[in-house]
C-alpha cells in the first residue's frame, strides 16, 4: 500500500485571492466558483505556492493511500478539510522532507516580486479572525470617490472595531464575508480587500481602518454581473455591521525606516495600499522626508481616479505624483508605464539607491509594461536590471500585488 501526503487547500480559511493558481509553475491548482483545489496527478510538492499565500490555506496536507487520493470533484465539494486518517497520518509530507538523505526539495521562483517583507518592516499580525470566528466592525463612513456622472463607482469605506483588537499594517488586507447564500445554498465565501489607511487608523487614535472598493457591474468577459461583495459594501449605510476576517499579508509591507525612498505604481483600487503608506509617512512628519516618495497612478479619466482631489493637495516636496489617463477624449491613451518612461532618469536614480522600495498594485495586465519600463530605467542608469531585480527580491525591496 503506497501512501503519500496529498496537497490540499483549506476552504475554511482560503480567501480566493488566486495567488496559489498564479504562482503554481505547473498548473496544478484550479478553481470553480467556490473552491481552489490541487490536482494530485500534477502536483509535485515543489512548494512554490506556500509562502505567497496570505492565509496559510495552501499549506495543508493529508496522508492518503495513493490509489485513493482525494479527487478534484471531492475537493470542489468541501466546506472543511477532511479529518486525518490516524492509521497513516504519520506519513512525512513531501514538501517538508527536511534533511533526509537522497531527498531533493525543488523550489521554483516565478514571482516578479519578493516573497519576504522589507528588512525593517514591523512584524504583522495575521489570521487573527477566521471564517468560524469572524470579527464584527461597524460602518462609520461610506463616501464615493469617483465622479457621480462616471460609470466607475469607487467608495472609501471606514470600518470601526470598537474595543475588539484588530491590529494592521500598511500593505495588509482583510476579508469581508457578504451575507446570504450562493446558488448551491452555502454561505458566500469571503472577498479580499486591501487596507487603505495607516496602522493607527483612518482616524488616528481610533480602532478603525478604511477600504477602497469598486462596485463590480461586469465580469471579465464584459457581460453584466453584480459583484456580490462589492455591491454589498458599496451599498452599506452608517451603522451597518460587517463580518471581517484576517488581517492577511506578511510581505507587501512598507519599511519602517522613515527616509526610505518609495516608488509606488498603481491603477484603480490598487491605490489602497499606496494611500496607506503615503498617509503613514505624512503623519510621521520627518523634517528630511522630501522627494522620497514617487507615485505613478493610472485610471481612465481624472473623474474615475480614486483620491484625485486629495492627491493634488499634497505638497510636491513630499510626494512626486504622476498621473496617467487612458480614456480622456481628444488625448492619446497613456498608461502608468508611459508615465514611467517619461520620468526615466528620475526612476533610474531611485533604482540606483539601495534603500529604495518598489510597490506595484492594480490590474495584472499592467505587470509586463511596468517591468519593461523599470528595465529601461535601469539600463538608462547603467544598471543591470536582471541582477538588480534579483537583489531587490532577495532583500524584500520589490513587491507586486495584482489581480
Amino acid at each position: 500500500m503506497e501512501t503519500f501526503q496529498q496537497h490540499v487547500i483549506d476552504p475554511a480559511i482560503c480567501i480566493r485571492c488566486n495567488t496559489c493558481e498564479d504562482t503554481c509553475p505547473i498548473d496544478a491548482v484550479s478553481h470553480d466558483s467556490r473552491n481552489y483545489v490541487v490536482d494530485p496527478e500534477i502536483c509535485n510538492a515543489c512548494g512554490a505556492c506556500i509562502s505567497p499565500c496570505p492565509t496559510g490555506a495552501i499549506d495543508n496536507w493529508r496522508a492518503v493511500v495513493r490509489d485513493a487520493a482525494y479527487s478534484l470533484e471531492e475537493q470542489f465539494s468541501w466546506d472543511d478539510l477532511p479529518e486525518e486518517n490516524p492509521a497513516i497520518a504519520d506519513v512525512t509530507p513531501v514538501h517538508d522532507a527536511g534533511d533526509d538523505e537522497g531527498v531533493t526539495i525543488q523550489t521554483v521562483d516565478t514571482a516578479r516580486g519578493a516573497a519576504i517583507p522589507p528588512r525593517s518592516a514591523a512584524t504583522p499580525t495575521t489570521n487573527l479572525y477566521g471564517i468560524k470566528r469572524p470579527a464584527e466592525a461597524t460602518v462609520v463612513g461610506n463616501y464615493r470617490l469617483t465622479g457621480a456622472d462616471t460609470e466607475s463607482d469607487v467608495r472609501h469605506i471606514v470600518l470601526d472595531f470598537a474595543s475588539l483588537p484588530f491590529p494592521v499594517l500598511e500593505g495588509q488586507s482583510i476579508g469581508v464575508i457578504p451575507p446570504g447564500m450562493d446558488p448551491s445554498g452555502r454561505p458566500h465565501h469571503a472577498r479580499q480587500y486591501s487596507i487603505a489607511s495607516p496602522r493607527n487608523g483612518e482616524r488616528p487614535g481610533y480602532n478603525n481602518l478604511s477600504l477602497t472598493v469598486k462596485r463590480v457591474v461586469a465580469g471579465a468577459d464584459g457581460n453584466a454581473t453584480d459583484g456580490i461583495c462589492s455591491n454589498y459594501l458599496c451599498d452599506l449605510e452608517k451603522g451597518a455591521v460587517v463580518k471581517v476576517i484576517g488581517p492577511f499579508g506578511a510581505s507587501f509591507l512598507m519599511p519602517d525606516e522613515p527616509l526610505s525612498p518609495l516608488l509606488m505604481i498603481c491603477t484603480g483600487t490598487g491605490s489602497a495600499p499606496m494611500r496607506a503608506m503615503t498617509e503613514r509617512r505624512r503623519r510621521l512628519h520627518h523634517p528630511d522626508d522630501e522627494n522620497r516618495l514617487m507615485l505613478f497612478f493610472g485610471a481612465r479619466t481624472p473623474e474615475e481616479l480614486p483620491y484625485f482631489g486629495p492627491l493634488k493637495k499634497l505638497p510636491t516636496r513630499f510626494i512626486d505624483v504622476n498621473l496617467a489617463f487612458s480614456r480622456v477624449p481628444g488625448e492619446p491613451k497613456r498608461y502608468v508605464q508611459d508615465a514611467l518612461m517619461e520620468r526615466i532618469s528620475d526612476v533610474a536614480q531611485l533604482l540606483a539607491d539601495p534603500g529604495t522600495h518598489v510597490y506595484v498594485c492594480g490590474l495584472r495586465g499592467m505587470e509586463d509594461g511596468v517591468i519593461s519600463a523599470l528595465s529601461a530605467a535601469a539600463e538608462a542608469g547603467a544598471l543591470d536590471w536582471p541582477s538588480l531585480h534579483a537583489d531587490m527580491k532577495r532583500e524584500g525591496r520589490i513587491h507586486f500585488e495584482t489581480y
